[in-house]
């Protein structure tokens, strides 16, 4: 078995990953499922690269070991961006109506409290379930916790699962993994990024996956429309250097509105935090994205001064030091008010 170890870094040192303890309870829990028992494989509302390519990269490495049954899923709208389809192991995706009511185990990913879980979170009150996730502040919800706040993504800690398996990668295992990688690391840029994070991308970059395509398909392809959208959420962005003591906050806003206007669908909306957080004058950078008529769906990103996790908690949401979220109510002045009082 080769072992991947966790990624040293800021949130390393200061909270520890999984026990030998945690990671024998969660291979002996998968072990254990009987010939032709059905695992249940969940990630959150909304999946991103990291969710979705760390639960089917997971779950294709489970087919892999034969004898069992496999559903993945996710709850809400059942509409993934583009630069997300034809993933791998896409073929063990139902619809939340068809999730199994009682499998023999349920393994959930990237989800830092049941809540993310939306309309399928009674299904982690099976006798088992193992939650793989790399938020620090997740809530510890579920039965045996692979949670690692000190890996850079959730597929680092679904690769060391996989190595405790025996399961070999392969193509699409990697080109899962390594698109999970990738996009929670932003593209190898952000603090997280160890020399164990580059050690596990020349691990799947070594089954052949190509990684131009992959990034082209996933970073660098966008309608006209949705860069037109950009244009007109960024004209009205708010610089304010005086907010989080000093260290500056900048911040936008889509409307549904802009979305008609534009023609374009909400997954457009989430690399536009990117476009923000690069404002030289602020530390803290917030998108706010309408989802109903008093309810936004809030980005935050913070480039080291302010652990933006702290304020994303605080209104109910979650995340990590330097990238968190919650849903916003109210007006977006309302949103914006309640981030200024607790960056203050």
């Amino acid at each position: 078995m080769i072992s991947v170890p966790s990624p040293a870094g800021p949130l390393a040192d200061r909270v520890p990953g999984p026990t030998e303890d945690e990671w024998a309870a969660a291979v002996a829990a998968i072990e254990a499922v009987p010939a032709g028992g059905r695992v249940l494989l969940l990630c959150h509302v909304n999946p991103d690269g990291d969710a979705l390519g760390s639960m089917l990269g997971f779950g294709l490495g489970l087919c892999r070991l034969g004898g069992r049954q496999v559903q993945a899923a996710y709850p809400g709208v059942q509409q993934l961006p583009p630069a997300l389809h034809g993933m791998p192991g896409a073929q063990l995706l139902v619809a939340p109506h068809e999730v199994w009511s009682d499998p023999d185990l349920v393994l959930c990913f990237d989800v830092a409290s049941a809540s993310r879980l939306g309309s399928l979170a009674d299904r982690m009150s099976v006798p088992t379930s193992i939650v793989v996730d790399h938020h620090a502040s997740n809530t510890r919800f579920g039965g045996i916790h692979l949670v690692d706040p000190g890996a850079a993504a959730t597929s680092v800690v679904v690769q060391g699962l996989l190595d405790r398996l025996g399961v070999p990668l392969d193509e699409q295992i990697a080109e899962c993994l390594y698109i999970a990688l990738v996009t929670d690391t932003g593209s190898f840029r952000f603090e997280m990024t160890t020399p164990a994070v580059h050690e596990l991308a020349a691990r799947l970059l070594a089954t052949g996956i190509a990684p131009a395509q992959i990034a082209r398909r996933v970073f660098d392809s966008r309608p006209f429309g949705a860069v037109r959208l950009f244009g007109a959420v960024l004209q009205r962005s708010v610089l304010e250097p005086a907010a989080a003591g000093g260290r500056g906050l900048v911040w936008t806003y889509a409307t549904l509105a802009d979305l008609a206007t534009y023609d374009q669908q909400p997954y457009v909306l989430e690399a536009l935090i990117d476009s923000v957080r690069c404002t030289v004058e602020a530390d803290v950078s917030c998108v706010l994205k309408q989802v109903a008529e008093s309810t936004w769906a809030v980005s935050m990103r913070s480039k080291g001064g302010v652990d933006v996790s702290r304020v994303a908690v605080a209104l109910g949401g979650g995340g990590h030091r330097l990238a968190a979220g919650f849903t916003g109510v109210g007006t977006a002045p309302d949103v914006i008010q309640a981030i200024r009082a607790e960056l203050d």
